[in-house]
């Protein structure tokens, strides 16, 4: 077995990466020190793939850019003080994307680790901006620029989908739009692939196997934590739309991604900052200055807050038995479970208060086998997603004044407000509250910070005030 000694390292190595269009599989390579390298493979269905060579020189710089991004998931077992890229250097704009994902997206694992990471974590830019079509446009160094103005994709769609409602409303929403979809995932899970297939639409699954050395290291020290996955994968479904002919890349990440949890001590710290607006911006402006011009990067949910999705999820009933956000089924279950809630956990929580304002009672109980709401044990929980006597929980959920809104409405609801905790509320918080942090109206209006091509936004409005 490798030894490994965190302390001692000194340095992360990007070793190098490669992409075999005849089985469509990429190689993505790290190392920490003079060690043996810890190598992950990416596969990408379809194969073989015939590439011209502007579209070949475009999956290289995407491929670049997913070995760069993917190396997260080590660098942060040992976070040694330098990192090394082998090989072609990056220019000083790749390296702000990468220290700003790095920084941000281990903001958790910082925190729960002990670690401060910020100011501490410098990729070296090496490379100098090229020239493209009179343009100054950086690039990754001695790589050709070759189509990067235009590519023939079209307005073709991969769709990125979790299994849980958020993705579920953009699909439904592209679909009625008539935007021509493929939706796509990154891993195994059996419950993610029903609600693929259930969509009726083209599918891609993308799989991804780590190395298994990290694992070993894992086991004697390494350091463990949440990582920006929303990232990795988005630069996955980058590679996959250019190996596809997709023109578009679209997740499914609304405006309260951009807003973390407020620890006393310690400031903000977003467990979901690479579903946030500033990783999107990012990342969507290096794609079309890096990759290609025409290569668009955005999420049809910015606009919206998370009660916006779950009132116009409410208004679907075809995946009621079919979707989850709760991540017990991701992170625990090796297959699909008989009941896809855990229904003690922020997400089932939070989507069952979200849901609630919007849906029949019967129809929400059926959905979850249970009304959480009515048991009061549960209240420390709904207390961290009221940001009551607790800061927001390290998962992807909403903002503390959506879930105030949403209690809110609950407590002047004949349905609700016998329920145990809807009534805990209205008796022991609602009093303490400003009755301007209360209302649902406010919430469920679009903001203006936003990536949805302007030909969508339009539509996309009017489909969500219908």
């Amino acid at each position: 077995m490798t030894e490994f000694d965190r302390a001692s390292i000194r340095a992360f190595r990007f070793t190098g990466c490669g992409f075999d269009a005849a089985t469509g599989e990429a190689r993505l390579a790290y190392a920490f020190d003079d060690g043996p390298e810890m190598v992950e493979t990416v596969r990408f269905p379809g194969a073989p793939f015939a590439l011209d060579a502007a579209r070949a020189g475009a999956v290289q710089r995407a491929l670049r850019l997913l070995h760069l991004v993917a190396g997260v998931s080590y660098y942060k077992a040992a976070v040694p003080p330098q990192i090394v890229i082998e090989g072609e250097g990056i220019d000083a704009a790749t390296a702000t994307l990468l220290t700003s994902i790095y920084e941000n997206g281990l903001g958790e694992f910082a925190y729960r680790n002990g670690l401060v990471l910020r100011g501490k974590i410098h990729f070296p830019a090496t490379a100098p901006a090229e020239n493209v079509g009179g343009t100054s446009v950086p690039t990754l160094s001695g790589e050709t620029p070759s189509g990067l103005k235009s590519l023939p994709q079209g307005g073709r769609a991969i769709v990125a989908i979790g299994g849980g409602k958020d993705s579920l409303v953009s699909i439904e929403a592209l679909r009625a739009l008539g935007i021509d979809q493929t939706v796509a995932w990154v891993g195994s899970s059996p419950l993610i692939k029903a609600c693929a297939e259930r969509t009726g639409l083209a599918t891609l699954n993308v799989t991804r196997a780590l190395s298994p050395l990290l694992f070993e290291y894992n086991k004697q020290g390494a350091l463990n934590g949440h990582i920006p996955v929303t990232a990795v994968n988005s630069a996955i479904l980058a590679v996959a739309a250019l190996l596809t002919g997709h023109g578009q890349v679209v997740f499914s990440n609304e405006r309260s991604a951009s807003y973390g949890s407020l620890i006393p001590g310690t400031g903000e710290v977003n467990h979901q900052w690479s579903k946030g607006w500033d990783f999107e911006r990012g990342f969507a402006a290096w794609l079309r200055s890096h990759v290609a011009a025409d290569l668009a990067y955005y999420s049809l949910l910015r606009p919206f807050s998370e009660l916006a999705v779950a009132r116009q999820f409410a208004r679907l009933d075809r995946y009621d038995q079919h979707f989850s956000s709760c991540n017990r089924n991701f992170h625990l279950l090796g297959e699909r479970p008989a009941q896809r809630w855990c229904g003690v956990c922020p997400k089932c929580h939070f989507v069952f208060l979200a849901l609630a304002p919007f849906m029949p009672k019967p129809r929400l109980m059926a959905i979850f086998g249970r009304n959480l709401l009515d048991e009061a044990d549960q209240a420390p929980g709904f207390d961290a997603l009221l940001e009551y006597r607790d800061h927001k929980p390290f998962e992807c959920v909403g903002e503390g004044r959506e879930s105030r809104a949403a209690m809110d409405a609950l407590a002047d609801s004949p349905a609700w407000r016998e329920d145990a905790l809807v009534k805990r509320y209205a008796t022991e918080i609602r009093p303490q509250l400003d009755a301007a942090d209360r209302g649902l109206a406010p919430l469920l209006e679009p903001s203006d910070d936003h990536g949805i091509p302007s030909t969508l936004w339009g539509p996309l409005r009017a489909h969500f005030g219908a």
